[in-house]
């Protein structure tokens, strides 16, 4: 079987469905920050793929990925930044 462009545009709306659903269902501010990093690595899949199936001369996708994984590694940062100011200060 020969996987193609639709077995990874499946499994990333399934990763974002998966992430959406965390990001508004869990009450924890770290569970959150990961499903929002669920879903930024189910955009990265669809980049790549696209890039990978549509144009494969050109690494556009692959780039934006770079970039969305520097946005995601900044984003996590500073969350738990914030979450461990907001912990220190109220002790809960």
């Amino acid at each position: 079987m020969i996987v193609g462009l639709p077995h990874y545009l499946i499994l990333a709306v399934a990763l974002f469905s998966i992430g959406i659903f965390g990001a508004l269902a869990k009450r924890n501010a770290v569970a959150i920050l990961m499903a929002i990093e669920l879903m930024l690595n189910a955009v990265n899949v669809m980049l790549v793929a696209f890039s990978r199936y549509v144009v494969p001369q050109a690494l556009t996708g692959q780039i934006f990925a770079l970039f969305v994984i520097t946005v995601a590694a900044a984003e996590a940062a500073v969350g738990l930044a914030i979450i461990i100011a907001i912990y220190r200060n109220r002790r809960t």
